[in-house]
């Protein structure tokens, strides 16, 4: 892991938006586990900004990033956290409770710089 806390917040974006775009389909990683891979550890709050900041981008697998307990952060009742469960379910994702098995699903990349999906 590498360390970009000089970088500008574009910058740190751009790290968080490029790891995202890495998790393949059929997988999901946690806000934190985003953040420790872009060189962020402990911004897990930032990448859920940068999430925000480019929502409507369909370039973005935002729908694959997760709480650290395996959580969909939107509630139940609201149409992105069912709209978010409905992406997953499409990629064989199982989603109970709103909640995912990390141990079935998490992303585990080989190392920092490639994984075999690449």
């Amino acid at each position: 892991m590498y360390l970009i806390e000089d970088a500008t917040p574009a910058e740190k974006y751009k790290a968080i938006l490029g790891v995202v775009k890495r998790v393949p389909k059929g997988c999901v990683a946690t806000y934190s586990q985003i953040a420790d891979i872009a060189g962020l550890p402990g911004r897990a709050r930032m990448v859920g900004k940068a999430l925000g900041a480019t929502f409507a981008s369909s370039e973005i697998p935002w729908f694959r990033v997760l709480r650290a307990d395996g959580r969909i952060a939107f509630g139940a009742d609201t149409h992105i956290g069912k709209e978010q469960a409905m992406h997953l379910s499409n990629e064989t994702i199982e989603v109970k409770n709103m909640r995912v098995n990390l141990k079935l699903y998490q992303w585990r990349p080989e190392s920092l710089w490639g994984d075999s999906t690449d």
